[in-house]
């Protein structure tokens, strides 16, 4: 029998795609939603609890009673200052350990994660659990980048890579070899909307999103679905470049529909 798994949710519907995925095998679950991301009353019938972010020996205290003996943890989280934590006594030691202003949000995850280990928790990646979810390579689909759009693919994973080796993001817009923009603590749909508001005259621009260098995997691996395809329509995008096998790509037929429709283009791409 799988052992019972614990979901640190964060926003988005990430969290409930886990919940669904256990429910259809038969796999015991319990949800600790984070207070100020994830929607506590998104699990209504499930066994969950929620706490504030800083509550770190009340989160390991329910986590235990619950007899969690893996964790996953799965939707986006936005960053608060030390201050707004509030850290317990023992979210205080962790932080303390593990120097919260020094770390980008993979260094603080990758943190985090050593933290739970060291508790005597599994941590495990979501795509362990939704493998079916990960892009595949090249295009999904009926259309395809033309030159220009292939180009500015290119020079976005470029400029995506450099930004993950600073732990700073994971996508950038790039119209005719303009960067539009990068994303940060904003988020994608954020960087999105601005990346619209700055479009040129003529082909509209695309978004590249991959992982970043080294990225811890059962963490904050890119995520994307119907709602990123209608983001992109709304600033005038022609179409999303994807790292192939490590974005989770979420209600894929209804993404595709989504992008034919728009006349958008959605291409994995593979990333040695």
């Amino acid at each position: 029998m799988a052992a019972k798994l614990g979901i640190l949710a964060g926003a988005g519907e990430l969290p409930l795609r886990l919940v669904e995925a256990c429910r259809a095998e038969g796999r015991a679950v319990f949800v600790l939603a984070l207070q100020g991301a994830a929607d506590p009353m998104k699990f209504v019938g499930v066994p969950h609890a929620t706490i504030r972010l800083g509550a770190g020996a009340e989160g390991l205290r329910i986590l235990r009673e619950n007899g969690v003996e893996e964790l996953v943890m799965a939707g986006p989280v936005r960053r608060p200052s030390l201050a707004q934590l509030r850290p317990d006594w023992r979210g205080a030691k962790m932080f303390a350990r593990i120097g919260l202003r020094a770390l980008g949000d993979d260094g603080l995850l990758s943190a985090l994660i050593k933290e739970l280990e060291g508790e005597g928790f599994r941590v495990v990646g979501v795509d362990s659990i939704l493998g079916g979810l990960l892009m595949s390579a090249g295009p999904i689909g009926r259309f395809r980048p033309d030159k220009q759009a292939a180009a500015d693919v290119v020079y976005g994973l470029d400029v995506v890579r450099g930004l993950g080796a600073l732990d700073v993001g994971q996508a950038a817009v790039v119209q005719q070899g303009i960067v539009l923009g990068v994303e940060a603590v904003e988020g994608t749909d954020a960087l999105i909307e601005r990346a619209g508001a700055l479009r040129r005259e003529g082909p509209g621009g695309v978004l590249v999103k991959i992982a970043k260098p080294g990225q811890e995997r059962r963490a904050d691996l890119p995520t994307v679905g119907p709602g990123t395809i209608a983001a992109c329509q709304r600033a005038g995008l022609r179409g999303v470049a994807l790292q192939a096998g490590a974005t989770l790509v979420l209600d894929r037929a209804e993404l595709i529909a989504a992008a034919d429709l728009a006349g958008l283009f959605v291409v994995g791409v593979e990333i040695s």
